[in-house]
């Protein structure tokens, strides 16, 4: 009983949900830790919409980088995004706290290439977060919502990400290195609002071995062993810890009863598990949108992390595109027919370029029209190769978001319609005799004063042939003469 009222309120809760941004700007600073450059990041409040874009400000022009899994062009030291001629490196953190704090529209300023690590975890961007102040806005935040099961696999490297449909974001990863130390671990995220509490302290790791490599190449100049937990999986001698005190500036390295080197304590068991839980979250955030989805992940890294998003965010455009085209059974009966049409248009053949309306609401309209051979104007329009003509399409097009606006008078045989404004037309693909082309119109803003703004996109079956913005008017056709 209990779970079902649970489950009744996320529901109507995310149904409901808007967007958020923060209330104030705040900064935070400190050492990337790769490149060991001192950087300080200011995020700032930001419009609906707007998602997260990061702005290097220590760079001509102030280059943006959105945070696009399109823009991902390394993950061997962490993610990075290049857009505009610069990078931003070691993203994840800063956009798993951004998604663990609910928050959906950032700007983050910062003065260098890399994000500092500070203490390796998402805790401190949390703190920084949360003293500037969540804010609602007007807007519904947009979900991806799975509607089957999306599954990724590394048959090479034995990982394996599963995405089930949920009514909430939820993440399980196993993590296994074939070390003793570490073993295999587990971890759960159930509810997002338990990210600051159960994931955000968990810290970066490594292994000494893998540490000892960074070194040698000069790789993490901002590496600090309160950074990172450093796990120990083979015996180490002496002479080795005393080589890594005096490169850590520190007075005496041991390896604790547990595996791992003495200037961090665990805040869990398995904290390592913890962390990679966060690096999926950060790196799912690249897909722009937040998700409703279980989260299943096996070994998981930022390289994989990233295949995986770019599969889920081809799979969510797809998803949108058939949204948007227009499905009609071979048996549907249409809303009006071509007679029914006339009653409403003045055009007449063979100007009368559409067939049947098929649905109609306060704000859309969609219409189709069969394209034969032995429309009139194939006589001349390229008759040995025959196009219909992009001019007719817009025509077309207009005439299906005529009915529309005609249908909010009571008499719309005495007004006709007239064209004000033709904008961002794109022909895609051409259309021929046998296609049926459908279009789909939307309102962008109220009908007022018999001024109809809309967008329209041209399809033949699943193909978007045409697109277009319309404004157009309605006028009495007393008032012409």
């Amino acid at each position: 009983m209990l779970d079902s009222l649970y489950d009744f309120l996320l529901k109507k809760r995310n149904k409901m949900a808007k967007q958020q941004t923060i209330k104030s700007e705040i900064s935070i600073s400190g050492t990337g830790l790769h490149t060991g450059q001192n950087v300080t990041l200011t995020f700032k409040p930001a419009a609906e919409d707007y998602g997260f874009k990061f702005i290097r400000t220590d760079l001509e022009n102030n280059p943006v980088i959105k945070a696009d899994i399109d823009l991902v062009v390394d993950t061997s030291r962490g993610t990075t995004l290049e857009q505009n001629g610069a990078r931003v490196y070691t993203i994840e953190h800063v956009l798993a706290a951004l998604v663990g704090l609910q928050i959906d529209n950032v700007q983050i300023e910062v003065t260098g290439a890399e994000m500092p690590i500070l203490d390796g975890s998402s805790k401190l961007y949390i703190d920084a977060l949360e003293k500037a102040g969540i804010a609602k806005q007007k807007a519904e935040r947009v979900y991806y919502e799975l509607t089957e099961n999306i599954t990724y696999f590394n048959k090479e490297e034995k990982v394996e990400i599963i995405a089930i449909p949920s009514d909430e974001f939820k993440v399980s990863v196993m993590i296994d290195y074939d070390s003793d130390v570490l073993g295999t671990q587990h971890a759960n995220l159930n509810h997002i609002t338990d990210f600051k509490s159960e994931i955000s302290r968990a810290r970066t790791f490594v292994f000494l071995h893998e540490l000892e490599f960074l070194l040698s190449n000069d790789l993490i100049k901002g590496g600090d062993l309160t950074n990172a937990i450093v796990y120990v999986d083979k015996d180490v001698e002496q002479k080795e810890l005393d080589r890594l005190a005096k490169v850590f500036n520190k007075p005496k390295v041991e390896v604790t009863s547990k595996g791992y080197l003495n200037y961090l304590e665990l805040f869990a068991s398995n904290e390592a598990a913890r962390h990679k839980l966060l690096d999926v979250i950060g790196d799912l955030a690249l897909l722009g949108k937040p998700i409703k989805a279980h989260i299943i992940a096996t070994r998981p890294g930022h390289k994989n992390n990233t295949l995986f998003t770019k599969q889920l965010k081809k799979k969510c455009l797809q998803e949108q595109k058939n949204k948007l085209t227009p499905q009609f059974s071979p048996d549907a009966v249409p809303l009006f027919d071509v007679n029914a049409i006339m009653e409403k248009l003045p055009h007449r053949p063979p100007f009368l370029l559409i067939d049947n309306i098929m649905e109609m609401s306060d704000k859309h309209v969609i219409g189709s029209k069969s394209v034969t051979m032995n429309e009139p104007f194939f006589v001349g329009h390229f008759p040995g190769n025959p196009v219909m003509p992009g001019v007719l399409q817009i025509e077309a097009m207009a005439q299906t978001g005529g009915i529309l606006v005609l249908s909010t008078v009571p008499d719309p045989q005495n007004y006709i319609t007239l064209f004000m404004k033709i904008d961002k037309v794109k022909f895609r693909s051409q259309v021929v005799p046998g296609n049926t082309i459908n279009f789909s119109l939307k309102l962008l803003s109220p009908i007022r004063r018999g001024l109809c703004h809309m967008a329209g996109i041209a399809y033949v079956g699943t193909k978007i042939v045409m697109e277009a913005e319309m404004l157009a008017q309605i006028i009495k056709k007393d008032k012409l003469k």
